[in-house]
């Protein structure tokens, strides 16, 4: 196949205009052109005076593609398309006398099963969390009546923290063979619409996300897998340096040599447990922050001009940094258009926020976290659990902040940049439920990053006209942005001092959201899959 990159069509341009605009574009006659499929798809509106297209990235099926090639062999658009399909690392029949664990449900554990099942591996998989729609329950219950449940929540269940996300399937990560294409086939195989095999900026959204992810649990199953709930890993049985299986919180013991660790940023009791059997693991940066509010139509106006609330280029995003005087660097995390802010605790006494979209991304305000890089080296220094005691005192101090009933402490943004507390909303309506107390956020987060957020927010008003706006809502707090540790892995994908240990995705420091963690499930099932397959290393 050969693939056309940078094809422009008009954005109301009709389905049917693509097979012509192909053939115009290699200069054929129409029955030369056998079949064709979208890569990619995207858009420019950064020159808000232009008019803004789509652009295409086809892979071409041709009648005579050398002749093609030929034609064009000095435009770079035109070439050969990379192969791009998955190759499984291989399969057995036989069955295992120790079965691979995965430990925690969340993308990259489900990808990890996911894999492990195809090769005929049969994985045994560890959720503390309550299957997906249960779990949709439970955290229901904190937002509307302020009850939480330590195992079934934002953070622990079924899917992962990004179950209740803006379920965004993109990512920076280097992917060279393609594995981020595997993911993405998989959810749409799944039920995910199609679109996100192409579009530059896929979502899913929550509602679509929870039925995805009980498919895939259903497929991991039906290939001879065991999906376990409510089954939380109280310790790690270790003999000479080598991983022997894992102890239950009731107290059975599985015994297996292929243990993967797959477990969400906000496994605290874990890494202690884990801390405590002197598995490696070092402290790593992270960064800490608000959630913002805008009206939606606001961000629309700036970032797309005229063309703001054209139904093909739906609620507009946007990606901002700034670097402070001070040194620090603040920057937009985790940007939800159309969406809510919603309580992402996982512990009792204390708040967190994140953000969540659903598909549609139709709500009233769009939100993002406005966070400050920290490290362990200048703010949080003390071992590899430092960083997780920095969070839980800033968490617990904001539920102290927000009236200790769940409510978050929050600000408008006019008033938090002149220092003074905050007594009544204006235009903009905060989405966090429970609710929003105001008062003064300056007390919530460091004064180094309350000094960079306060100079960030006019200079991302050159940016983003209106987002210095004084009604545009401040919640607080947000701490939970990535892992604040990481449990080292070799070249094997295996932890430094105990062998048959794979830490995995986001809790162990290796991913960034939901593509990134599949991906690192893929691999990492593939590295298990290697070892007990006899098959060398990659």
């Amino acid at each position: 196949m050969l693939r056309i990159t940078e094809l422009k069509l008009a954005l109301d341009h009709p389905d049917e205009a693509l097979r012509p605009a192909i053939v115009e574009r290699l200069q054929i006659a129409d029955d030369e052109l056998l079949d064709f499929t979208l890569f990619k798809r995207s858009y420019d509106a950064r020159k808000k005076s232009s008019e803004i297209h789509f652009i295409y990235s086809i892979d071409c099926s041709l009648r005579d593609e050398a002749a093609v090639l030929a034609k064009f062999s000095d435009d770079r658009h035109i070439d050969v398309a990379p192969d791009t399909r998955y190759k499984p690392v291989g399969r057995t029949e036989q069955p295992l006398e120790q079965r691979p664990i995965v430990v925690g449900f969340g993308p990259c554990g489900i990808f990890a099963a996911l894999i492990l099942a195809q090769a005929g591996l049969r994985p045994i998989v560890l959720e503390r969390g309550k299957e997906v729609r249960q779990r949709t329950k439970d955290t229901w219950g904190l937002w509307r009546k302020n009850v939480l449940n330590p195992e079934s929540n934002v953070q622990f269940g079924e899917g992962g923290a990004g179950t209740f996300s803006d379920g965004k399937l993109y990512s920076q990560i280097k992917d060279p063979k393609f594995i981020g294409r595997k993911v993405l086939e998989e959810f749409v195989k799944a039920g995910a619409p199609e679109e996100i095999m192409y579009v530059s900026k896929p979502h899913i959204g929550t509602f679509r996300l929870t039925g995805v992810v009980a498919t895939m649990r259903e497929e991991i199953k039906a290939l001879g897998g065991e999906v376990r709930f409510e089954q939380r890993v109280s310790d790690v049985l270790i003999e000479d340096g080598q991983m022997q299986g894992v102890v239950l919180e009731s107290g059975e013991q599985l015994l297996s040599q292929h243990v993967i660790l797959a477990l969400g940023h906000s496994s605290r009791d874990t890494f202690r447990m884990l801390h405590s059997r002197d598995v490696f693991m070092e402290a790593k940066p992270f960064s800490i922050g608000f959630r913002i509010e805008h009206p939606q139509s606001l961000i629309d106006r700036s970032r797309l001009g005229k063309y703001a609330g054209h139904e093909k280029l739906g609620a507009a995003d946007y990606k901002l940094v700034h670097h402070a005087s001070n040194g620090r660097s603040v920057y937009s995390f985790c940007m939800c258009p159309g969406g809510t802010v919603v309580a992402a605790t996982s512990e009792p006494n204390r708040v967190v926020t994140n953000g969540m979209s659903q598909y549609s991304r139709n709500e009233r305000n769009a939100n993002a976290g406005i966070v400050v890089g920290i490290t362990p080296e200048q703010d949080y220094p003390g071992g590899p659990l430092a960083g997780i005691e920095l969070q839980e005192r800033l968490e617990s101090h904001a539920y102290v902040l927000g009236g200790s009933t769940y409510e978050a402490p929050g600000q408008l943004v006019g008033d938090f940049i002149a220092g003074k507390a905050s007594t009544a909303l204006g235009t903009v309506e905060p989405s966090y439920k429970p609710g929003v107390k105001l008062g003064d956020l300056a007390p919530s987060l460091p004064d180094f990053a309350i000094e960079a957020i306060r100079e960030a927010l006019p200079a991302f008003e050159k940016q983003i006209r209106g987002f210095s706006m004084h009604d545009a809502v401040l919640t607080g707090i947000e701490t939970r942005t990535s892992s604040p540790l990481r449990i080292t892995r070799n070249a094997q994908l295996q932890s430094l001092n105990v062998k048959g240990l794979f830490p995995a995705g986001e809790g162990a420091g290796y991913a960034g959201g939901i593509l990134s963690a599949g991906v690192d499930g893929v691999r990492v099932g593939e590295a298990v899959a290697r070892d007990l397959l006899g098959l060398p290393a990659e």
